[in-house]
């Protein structure tokens, strides 16, 4: 039993009432002449940094090294070391960059509110209101339309097509075509393959059909792969931006990245045993050899497309130390082959 409190024979002071600032949930009224409270930003966070680092950070430099496929091609057939190659698919590589970044600049000025509903995304330069609306817009569009143009004054005509139409086509995906099934797979899987192609155009190299395979379905297992983790990760989860994946199921999705990576390693493998009639000169036969390397990276990345954590695909491969040297062990042997030493 507690003891009680004596009594003073007087009544007992009340306690001073806590000030309205110290409870929760209320605002209090502002003292005469004092300055208003800021209001607080629709995405949750306050703007920071300077416009110019947010229109870069809105261009995802990190993204940038998909663009470095642009030089797949050339590589393949031996003809990247000289000054003409290297001069030619730098200023491709410049102006795929600027049209991919146009894209994300539209992009996210469109998704911008509902960014902002995202635990993640509301954190965009856009979407936190570093980058305003309009600004995105003006600057994206600019890019769309300096791009093609520079292309069809300093490259080939072929090249210009093309930018134009990745420009074309990654639009109309920013405004419908990522909501339906099945094509915002095809539309970003062909993005990677047009990078890919890019280059060959420039320098007028042939393309072998195995490479066209291989890239397009390679390039298909990693968007997948992508859509799957997201799907995993974002299950009945609030504030999910990509409305799409509610409609896929993740069996289904599984079912195309496998399919994917299956017809990926096939067509490597057809690739890397056609010799087309010519012996190798070379040591060691490197571009069979290459088929290990290149079969233990899919499965490797295949791991994490299992787990639900195949984010963006630079981030896997740079982030995953295992796939990293994977990755440069093909790249040694395949430089090797077309170099036939």
């Amino acid at each position: 039993m507690t003891e009680a409190a004596p009594l003073t024979g007087t009544h007992r002071r009340a306690e001073p009432h806590p000030p309205e600032a110290a409870l929760p949930g209320r605002r209090t009224r502002p003292r005469p002449g004092a300055a208003p409270d800021p209001a607080p930003h629709p995405g949750g966070t306050a703007p920071t940094g300077s416009l110019p680092a947010g229109l870069l950070r809105t261009a995802r430099p990190k993204q940038w090294v998909k663009n470095v496929l642009v030089v797949a091609a050339p590589a393949a057939a031996g003809q990247l070391f000289t000054v003409h190659a290297l001069t030619e698919l730098a200023l491709v590589l410049a102006l795929f960059t600027g049209c991919a970044a146009a894209v994300y600049l539209v992009n996210d000025a469109r998704d911008a509110a509902a960014d902002r509903a995202h635990p993640t995304k509301r954190h965009r330069p856009v979407a936190a209101g570093q980058v305003p609306v309009p600004v995105a817009y003006a600057v994206g569009g600019a890019l769309a339309v300096l791009a093609p143009a520079l292309a069809a004054w300093l490259t080939t005509p072929a090249v210009a097509g093309l930018l134009t139409a990745y420009l074309g086509m990654q639009l109309a995906y920013c405004v419908s075509l990522k909501h339906v099934l099945v094509v915002d797979l095809v539309v970003v899987t062909t993005g990677f393959l047009m990078r890919a192609v890019v280059g060959g155009l420039a320098l007028g190299i042939p393309l072998s059909r195995w490479f066209l395979i291989t890239t397009g379905f390679g390039a298909l297992f990693m968007v997948s792969a992508k859509r799957y983790s997201e799907a995993v990760q974002m299950a009945g989860t609030p504030g999910a931006t990509r409305a799409l994946l509610t409609e896929y199921t993740t069996g289904y999705l599984r079912f195309v990245w496998q399919l994917a990576a299956g017809v990926a390693v096939l067509g490597y493998c057809l690739w890397a045993l056609e010799e087309g009639g010519v012996p190798h000169t070379s040591v060691l036969p490197w571009r069979q050899l290459s088929v290990v390397a290149f079969v233990l990276a899919v499965l490797r990345y295949a791991v994490f497309a299992d787990r639900g954590t195949a984010g963006e695909p630079e981030e896997v491969v740079l982030g995953d130390r295992a796939l990293a040297l994977i990755g440069l062990a093909w790249l040694t042997m395949y430089g090797l082959a077309v170099a036939d030493w």
